[in-house]
């Protein structure tokens, strides 16, 4: 059976719609087989998203949208700090590379 990817927008609707199904008596496997995900991924998105609410996801994603460009801003920096370090290994006169 081919899997089906959700945005994180339809996971917190299909977590609010299986809160619905609980809170009328039904149990976790049926809420989730009612609602068209394996319990597994309700467990999963429950880790995820639970408790949140789309102006908390935005936020989350504009976060992690930071994180990354500051990961690779310190890649970088890590790169540049390296090449100089050894351009200035060659330019050291052999003297001093002796002390």
């Amino acid at each position: 059976m081919a899997r089906k990817r959700y945005s994180d927008e339809d996971a917190l609707k299909i977590l609010r719609e299986i809160d619905v199904h609980l809170h009328d008596g039904l149990d976790v496997v049926s809420a989730c087989r009612k609602a068209g995900i394996s319990d597994k991924t309700y467990y999963y998105w429950r880790k995820k998203f639970g408790g949140m609410g789309r102006p908390q996801l935005s936020e989350m994603r504009a976060l992690q949208k930071e994180n990354e460009r500051l990961k690779k801003i310190v890649a970088d920096l890590q790169l540049d700090k390296l090449i100089l370090k050894e351009s200035l290994d060659h330019l050291k006169p052999k003297a001093w590379q002796n002390d």
